[in-house]
């Protein structure tokens, strides 16, 4: 027998997104969280699945907002194929997590016939095309195995029919280490560890994992699907995410996987070093060449350095300004030096139309020579000084 199904994982549905200032972006990248399942109920149907595994993290929170519930299980519901998932570290499954309040219980049998929450550590036979081999967590974190009960013995494997065998688990893969958090937090990595080359791997067919928001293949039977939707900068060159797997298993074979694109935001993560004052138009250009036109779904971590005149810090700056009113998120970090040209420093120095300002910009330049906080304070008055006579000389 072979089943085709959609493994997916790490929703975090109310996610709250506080590394971004603005209240209505904070509130279009959420709404995206609820859209991206309207979008994976499309994939399974494109692709012909028989079901969807949510491996862990449903709900960012254990007590999500009644509106996230709601509009949770009318988006699973619409999918109308059996959704299967297990609790993760964000929504787990123990006393305290949400799989133990009445009002999701409740909303989840109401809205979403279709959706199943696997709360014990023993084969779900309720599928007609493969056998399901849950690894929940009932706390958020643990030092056992999740998949422990997969070693215990060999008697429970000989009854099982003969379908496809699915695990699904949350954690990190021993060797890898899985990544939770917004941008750079870590969670305990010695909490929830998943000892893949200790599992019986001829007993399944396929381990749906969740816990890393990026797809990564660690062996031809072990997935991490990410998130289905992007909610972080690239931690590398090789991180890919807001995808969901499909996959073809088969009793005894090894599954065949498709990496299908399900997001729609873009995050971006991008370094640049001013070399000279054409610095801030050749950022521009390649800035813009990555958003592709997409600037209001954009979200991006710029990293600058290097060092940038006067007049070409001031052209930096109208950049940045414009990137910051249309993208959901800049994430700057600035390293970047200012340093005067020869010519901005004669123009400051020798103002015939006002000599103080002549007089303060020497000052400025003798005390912004060395690499202490002084010398930090006058190059930023120097800046200052630069800009206001820029302006008073447009004015």
């Amino acid at each position: 027998m072979t089943t085709t199904f959609l493994h997916t994982a790490d929703w975090q549905l109310g996610k709250a997104f506080g590394g971004i200032s603005d209240l209505d972006n904070q509130a279009i990248v959420r709404r995206e969280r609820i859209r991206v399942l309207v979008r994976l109920g499309e994939l399974a149907e494109e692709n012909g699945c028989d079901f969807i595994v949510v491996a862990g993290d449903l709900f960012d929170s254990f007590v999500p907002k009644a509106d996230t519930v709601v509009r949770a299980f009318e988006a699973i519901a619409a999918m109308e194929i059996p959704v299967v998932a297990i609790p993760g570290n964000h929504d787990h499954g123990g006393t305290g997590g949400p799989w133990k309040q009445d009002f999701i219980l409740r909303q989840a049998k109401e809205l979403a016939p279709n959706f199943t929450i696997l709360l014990e550590s023993e084969p779900y036979l309720e599928l007609p095309e493969a056998v399901l081999l849950p690894c929940p967590l009932l706390t958020r974190q643990t030092v056992n195995d999740p998949t422990g009960w997969l070693r215990e013995g060999a008697s429970h494997w000989s009854d099982l029919p003969d379908k496809p065998r699915i695990v699904l688990a949350h954690g990190s893969v021993q060797g890898f280490g899985g990544m939770d958090g917004d941008d750079e937090s870590r969670e305990n990595r010695t909490a929830n560890l998943i000892d893949v080359p200790r599992l019986p791997r001829d007993e399944f067919d396929y381990l749906a994992l969740g816990d890393w928001h990026g797809t990564k293949k660690i062996d031809d039977k072990t997935w991490y699907s990410g998130a289905p939707e992007t909610d972080r900068f690239p931690r590398g060159a090789d991180y890919r995410s807001g995808q969901v797997l499909i996959v073809e298993a088969s009793r005894g074979s090894e599954p065949k996987v498709q990496e299908v694109p399900s997001g729609s935001l873009n995050w971006v993560s991008e370094s640049f070093s001013f070399v000279d004052d054409s610095g801030p138009e050749a950022l521009r250009k390649r800035v813009n060449e990555v958003l592709a036109g997409r600037l209001d779904e954009s979200l991006i971590r710029l990293e600058l350095s290097g060092s940038l005149g006067l007049a070409a810090h001031a052209r930096l700056q109208d950049v940045l300004q414009t990137w910051q009113a249309g993208l959901l998120r800049l994430k700057l970090i600035d390293r970047t030096t200012v340093m005067p040209t020869e010519e901005e420093l004669t123009d400051l120095t020798r103002r015939t139309d006002d000599p103080l300002i002549g007089k303060v910009a020497s000052r400025l330049i003798d005390s912004s020579k060395g690499e202490d906080e002084d010398a930090s304070v006058a190059r930023a008055a120097l800046v200052l000084l630069f800009n206001f006579c820029n302006r008073e000389g447009d004015a």
